[in-house]
């Protein structure tokens, strides 16, 4: 078996990224949509606005995450929020996961950030097991709220 490697993605991996970005949403929930996802991801990287690490497996992306960079007012100091991880079924059970929430703490950590956010969802049970067993903890303090914009007449 080929060993993983994780490392930071740049611009001339997106190809790679974009499959695994569609398969992502899909397991949110939503239809896939190659052009949007590859338009979304491109204008990430032409932008600055978020850092991607990439697992591989030999040639092949088996999983991706995302940090998206923001401040924490109350620390006065940089946090990140992990919006996306996610691992092809190709990958699992093999660290993966594991692997890039090391490059993203990493990361975070090696910029002076206070924090790193998680947002999973309540039936992800997989999920929250691999965050807890990670050192994640659990917001015991805050409830999330989110206000959606309206919908188009």
């Amino acid at each position: 078996m080929q060993a993983l490697h994780v490392h930071q993605a740049t611009f001339v991996e997106l190809d790679a990224l974009v499959g695994l970005f569609d398969l992502y949403r899909q397991c949110q929930g939503l239809a896939t949509d190659l052009p949007g996802a590859r338009a979304f991801l491109r204008a990430r990287f032409d932008h600055g606005e978020s850092v991607v690490f990439m697992a591989q497996r030999g040639a092949e992306a088996i999983g991706f995450a995302q940090l998206y960079p923001s401040w924490s007012s109350t620390s006065m100091a940089r946090v990140f929020v992990l919006n996306d991880l996610y691992v092809h079924d190709s990958g699992r059970r093999m660290g993966a996961a594991r692997q890039l929430l090391a490059a993203v703490e990493g990361y975070a950590w090696s910029h002076g950030a206070a924090r790193l956010t998680l947002n999973v969802m309540r039936d992800n049970a997989a999920g929250q097991a691999l965050y807890a067993a990670c050192g994640w903890v659990h917001d015991a303090q805050h409830h999330m709220f989110h206000r959606f914009a309206p919908a188009a007449p």
